[in-house]
């Protein structure tokens, strides 16, 4: 049944005009308990969705004319609806790991050198799926590809020892091998998602300049959802606003 509700003052809510149940829209929802204006909340979405490299918090500051604070926990609010769980990958698909943080240096498979470690599934024409992990040992990269590729999968590969058991886990397998400066070999390469990690890294070096290892994710997270809807026919500022 529908019936007539009206505003109740001092409260985020309307009242059932039949039998004065309280109805709060904004429960659930980024916008509760917050005191700022869905006006302010509504621009700041647009600017985060519209720009192609992500804004900072202290240019949501100066936009919106509001504090700092407000500003990082809005930026953050909205960041965190940009996670999302994609249907297992198949056909060609490629993996590869990166680092992210600080400036030491690190050896591939020896620890990377104080930096956090990222793996990387990357569907060719398709979606990409980005993750922290402790490690790249093969006990901790198999789950993850398990988890987001389906098997007799083509998976696309550089010459790192821990994929060499991917047939064995029912796949098929194709590598590159970059320490011989060989980066293309027919349809083997892994330029998708390395192409993903260069926009990743000049996203945070650029906009954010620096990020702690308890945000990665979210900004891993945003960096995704924009490839992953970079083809989309509406505009991401919609596309947002639906993940509300």
């Amino acid at each position: 049944m529908i019936t007539k509700h009206h505003k109740v003052k001092s409260r985020q809510a309307y009242a059932c005009d039949h039998c004065g149940k309280h109805v709060y829209p904004m429960a659930e929802t980024i916008f509760e308990k917050s005191t700022t204006p869905l006006k302010l909340w509504f621009y700041a979405i647009f600017l985060i969705s519209s720009t192609r490299c992500g804004i900072s918090a202290k240019q949501l500051q100066r936009e919106l004319g509001v504090t700092y604070k407000t500003a990082w926990r809005m930026f953050h609010s909205i960041r965190s609806l940009l996670q999302e769980d994609y249907n297992p990958m198949s056909g060609e698909v490629e993996i590869d790991e990166t680092y992210i943080g600080s400036r030491k240096p690190g050896k591939r498979g020896r620890g990377a050198g104080g930096k956090t470690t990222v793996f990387g599934i990357a569907q060719r024409k398709g979606n990409i799926t980005a993750l922290i992990t402790p490690d790249i040992k093969s006990s901790t990269l198999y789950p993850v590809i398990k988890k987001y590729v389906l098997p007799d999968s083509m998976i696309y590969t550089d010459e790192f020892q821990a994929y060499n058991s991917l047939r064995k886990h029912g796949y098929n397998h194709k590598r590159v091998h970059h320490a011989s400066k060989v980066f293309v070999q027919g349809n083997a390469h892994t330029n998708t998602i390395e192409g993903f990690w260069s926009v990743l890294k000049r996203g945070i070096n650029g906009v954010y300049h620096a990020v702690s290892q308890k945000h990665l994710q979210d900004y891993i997270n945003e960096y995704s959802f924009r490839y992953n809807h970079r083809a989309d026919e509406k505009p991401m500022f919609k596309t947002v606003l639906e993940k509300i």
